[in-house]
């Protein structure tokens, strides 16, 4: 089966798992809202990875030489900080995307999300912005999904000509994306949505932090930050966490919360927005010993999500090249998942993994770091040779009363998108098949096959008829599951095999139905969502049937 991005989107809105945001006003792009539905199966993917990584970790794997008594620890830190942390980051500087705009259709565009081709039409040519005209042209479009289309439908259009004529097209090369050409060839572009060539401007530094002001005045020196990530918070409370609560190396810092960046082109859902929320763990631990927790760390979370219920087929572990390395990466590794909005064979980001050195608590103590002609990092100085951006000044170093030496510890952060992980469990989930209706005619069946430690309902409760008592035993199943905390729904409405479809479509792994026997000999129907069996257990049975069940 094919998954279609168009009908997930569509389940999502229909079932009350995502809204868009602002949606009787047209809508805020970048900006999603999560419905009752998405919001039980995003707090499931937050808890279980708090849970697995944090609260309940008991590893005993771990690299050769280091110990396996690592604590792990959580904070919850201010989205605005003091400007200068994003200084010392490398943020204020660095943290940019490349941009054009459109003279034309006054659209901004990121270059690298632009896909071109360059092609030409025997005996025609396009119009060029100056009124001159051109025999060959780049055609553009912003789409990911079947983007050969979109460029034939670009290139027909900028030509004057029917789809008829699309076989009599002369394409030169391969599709591109913008950033791939030299500028000087931008003059024969014609932009997404335009008419005409040359109409896109030189490429610019497009900041993406969002900024805010502070207090009454708003003069520049109120000016501030939302914070572009979570790890920051973590670095600069590095020194408070290890003298309030006696952790010792190597340990982890974790923080789960809000981050914004101010994209150019949100697009494909959720996956890509301009206010999101992180997972995020800062894992210090000795130099001599990073090597061996990095792999450590990229290993563990790439088997996280496929024991949550993400097939391997669609998952893979994809090591950055030397040139893809952020400023401060000694390596880094992406757990990317093949999403259904891009093309088969392509990947896209879902975490990533990386060994950031000492840069982060250097930077904050010294001042922003760069890398020099010999590519080690030092502080980064101005024209008058001092530091362009000072640090603290505190001390960030780490003493190990073992060994007696002092020294910045490394880094190792596994960093997690928790909008991003439930984006993929619910494409993942998404199925359909064919089962028998209530007079054993086949139907086809839209299933949302999460795990059950994921699913937004764990269980619904049925009575079959409205009358016979069995309403009242239903709501007694349905209270003590509830007590239980598991999250139920209690449903009486309609045909059993309807309401057995509407609990398949929001992903509900068991149904308990009350029926006729019940009084008698004290037992219900179970039915388990993706098998579709049915069997039959005793009332009282009911609540540790399900718990095992959720739990095995």
């Amino acid at each position: 089966m094919t998954r279609s991005m168009e009908k997930i989107v569509a389940l999502c809105k229909r079932r009350g798992f995502i809204f868009q945001n602002s949606e009787i006003y047209g809508g805020q792009n970048g900006f999603w809202d999560y419905g009752p539905l998405g919001t039980e199966l995003k707090r499931n993917v937050r808890d279980a990875w708090y849970h697995d990584m944090i609260s309940a970790h008991n590893e005993l794997i771990k690299p050769d030489g280091a110990p396996s008594n690592y604590q792990m620890v959580g904070v919850e830190t201010a989205l605005i900080m003091h400007p200068q942390v994003w200084k010392c980051s490398g943020h204020y500087d660095l943290f940019h995307d490349m941009m054009v705009d459109c003279r034309e259709t006054k659209a901004r565009h990121r270059l690298d999300q632009v896909r071109i081709r360059k092609v030409s039409f025997e005996g025609e040519s396009v119009e060029q912005e100056d009124g001159s005209r051109l025999d060959s042209v780049y055609v553009s479009t912003m789409s990911d999904e079947d983007f050969e289309a979109e460029l034939t439908s670009e290139a027909l259009r900028a030509f004057g000509k029917k789809k008829k004529y699309a076989d009599r097209l002369q394409w030169d090369g391969d599709a591109t994306t913008l950033d791939r050409i030299p500028e000087s060839d931008f003059n024969i572009v014609v932009g997404p949505g335009a008419t005409k060539a040359g109409t896109l401007t030189s490429p610019r530094e497009f900041n993406l932090m969002m900024k805010t002001v502070i207090g009454a005045l708003g003069t520049d020196d109120d000016a501030a930050f939302l914070r572009p990530e979570t790890a920051q918070g973590i670095f600069v409370n590095f020194k408070n966490v290890v003298d309030s609560c006696r952790v010792k190396l190597p340990f982890g810092i974790c923080q789960v919360g809000k981050s914004f960046r101010n994209e150019i082109t949100p697009r494909n859902f959720t996956f890509r927005s301009r206010e999101f929320e992180q997972m995020e763990i800062e894992f210090f631990c000795r130099p001599d010993q990073s090597a061996g927790w990095y792999t450590y760390w990229r290993d563990r979370r790439y088997e996280w999500y496929q024991k949550l219920g993400i097939s391997a087929d669609r998952l893979i572990l994809r090591d950055h090249h030397a040139e893809e390395l952020a400023h401060y990466s000694v390596g880094t590794a992406d757990i990317e998942y093949a999403f259904p909005f891009l093309d088969d064979g392509e990947f896209g980001e879902l975490e990533g993994v990386a060994h950031r050195g000492d840069f982060d608590l250097r930077s904050h103590m010294e001042g922003k770091l760069a890398r020099d002609a010999a590519g080690e990092l030092a502080v980064e100085q101005n024209e008058h040779g001092q530091p362009r951006h000072r640090g603290s000044g505190k001390d960030l170093s780490y003493f190990d009363d073992q060994a007696r030496e002092r020294f910045i510890p490394h880094v190792i952060e596994p960093s997690a998108g928790a909008d991003r992980a439930t984006l993929a469990f619910l494409c993942e989930a998404y199925e359909e098949d064919e089962q028998p209706d209530d007079k054993g005619n086949m139907q086809s069946r839209t299933v949302m096959k999460f795990h059950p430690r994921l699913a937004p309902i764990k269980a619904a409760v049925f009575p079959l008829i409205k009358k016979e008592g069995m309403p009242e035993k239903a709501a007694e199943i349905f209270g003590e599951l509830k007590a239980a905390g598991l999250s139920c729904q209690y449903e009486q409405q309609g045909a059993i095999g309807k309401r057995y479809r509407r609990q398949d479509e929001i992903g509900t792994p068991y149904c308990i139905t009350v029926d006729g026997d019940t009084a008698s000999d004290g037992t219900v129907t179970l039915r388990d969502r993706d098998s579709t069996e049915q069997i039959r257990v005793k009332v009282a049975d009911v609540v540790q049937e399900i718990s095992e069940r959720l739990n095995s």
